[in-house]
């Protein structure tokens, strides 16, 4: 009891602090703490100490994702000092018009997620061209994150066929494809899709109808004026990222990423090399940007990780795993709070796969069917505060606060995939 107390405390806690703005290198560890005391987990002695528990799950994220944050953040520095990301918004808004200006973010990072990018890589590429782009039609910074988020988390990254690992993860527990169950993934993506665009534009509309605007902040880029490059120098990177990350994917799994986004900044600075306005002081911030994100995303993974190891967890586990009534219910609860426990969509799959696969398979339920909805459903309570995707993306990507960006985030990136989830249930059901 008092185990479960401390986790759901912890947890609680961690979320309120996180909104309030505390640093996440303070709070995070000190959340984990209350859990670890209340669950019995030793401070400093024994093999699984708490220090030790919470420094694996810090030092393994960062061990895995170092390269692909520290070459996403340069890329998108250097399409920023270049010019080239001013260049394509400006492009665009005059092919499309300003009002298009969201659709055109949206658009841009569900291509790239859908191609293979990592969700973190695609927020820091595309957002120095959202940036543009929302300045030009002056609309209220505070949605960027929202949008960014949306193109990214909601109807591409656990779509049919997507190459994400929240996609893949239930194919080594189900022996699935990637288009399990494609035709009812394409009428939940088609619906997400549809819906949040218009709820995502509502609520721009609404706070533009209140008199927001585009606040310029002393520390956004200031270029000179200057001779744009083409905007085709802004889109030929872009594209070879995503090409060789679609490319390299099966044979060379995460590893793909870093060599796509090798050839992107190297693309960038042969095609863009005169139109550069500080290369030294692109790569100093782009590098610091890169060590600030990953390390707020890595504080947050190392809760999760003593999370993991408290007698609370592993009973909620079982517990989520032994719901009664429709099996496919039952997982997408399962995997829903899970996912949201340790604010990992992927972390809730392999938590909870090992667990309900074998189990609902037993029962008659078809794989593919549990599949997409296992996929669907870890990419929504995943979404809290907490998580490294949204804390990455608010606070190191954007410099927004969680009071000003996190209620659109949330809009679109859980309640939005909820509906979602009801509806492939519901179809399932039919079907």
């Amino acid at each position: 009891m008092l185990s479960m107390f401390g986790l759901t405390g912890g947890l609680a806690l961690l979320i309120i602090l996180t909104i309030r703005g505390m640093n996440l290198f303070i709070a995070a560890p000190l959340c984990a703490l209350i859990v670890a005391v209340s669950s019995g987990i030793p401070l400093i002695h024994g093999d699984e100490n708490f220090i030790t528990l919470y420094m694996s799950g810090f030092s393994g994220f960062i061990a895995a994702w170092f390269f692909m944050f520290l070459l996403g953040a340069i890329f998108g520095k250097f399409m920023e000092d270049t010019g080239a990301a001013d260049s394509v918004a400006r492009w665009i808004v005059d092919k499309l018009g300003f009002k298009q200006a969201v659709l055109a973010v949206v658009l841009a990072c569900a291509i790239l997620t859908y191609g293979g990018v990592s969700l973190f890589v695609v927020a820091f590429s595309v957002y120095p061209m959202a940036l543009s782009l929302f300045k030009d039609a002056n609309l209220p910074r505070r949605f960027i994150p929202a949008t960014l988020a949306f193109g990214s988390v909601t109807f591409t990254m656990t779509s049919a066929g997507s190459p994400e690992i929240q996609n893949w993860i239930p194919i080594k527990y189900l022996g699935t494809s990637p288009f399990a169950a494609w035709e009812v993934s394409l009428v939940v993506a088609a619906f997400m899709a549809t819906f949040g665009y218009w709820w995502l534009k509502r609520m721009i509309g609404r706070a533009v109808a209140n008199g927001e605007q585009f606040d310029v902040r002393p520390e956004d880029p200031k270029v000179a004026v200057r001779d744009y490059p083409h905007p085709i120098t802004g889109v030929l990177p872009l594209l070879i990222v995503l090409i060789l990350s679609f490319c390299l994917h099966d044979s060379m799994a995460h590893l793909a990423l870093i060599v796509a986004l090798s050839g992107g900044v190297l693309s960038l600075m042969i095609i863009n090399f005169q139109h550069f306005h500080n290369l030294s002081a692109a790569i100093n911030a782009g590098t610091t940007g890169a060590l600030v994100a990953i390390g707020n995303t890595a504080a947050v993974v190392g809760f999760g990780s003593i999370a993991k190891h408290t007698d609370a967890f592993q009973h909620t586990v079982e517990i989520m795993t032994q719901i009664p009534g429709n099996e496919l219910i039952g997982a997408a609860i399962a995997v829903s709070v899970i996912a949201g426990l340790t604010g990992s969509a992927s972390g809730g799959q392999a938590i909870v796969l090992p667990l309900v696969g074998p189990h609902y398979v037993d029962q008659g339920v078809q794989p593919e069917q549990l599949h997409r909805i296992v996929s669907i459903s870890s990419g929504a309570l995943d979404s809290l505060p907490h998580n490294g995707y949204v804390v990455t993306t608010i606070r190191a990507i954007c410099k927004e606060t969680h009071q000003a960006a996190y209620p659109a985030m949330a809009a679109l990136t859980v309640v939005v995939p909820l509906i979602g989830l009801s509806i492939a249930i519901a179809l399932f059901s039919i079907f």
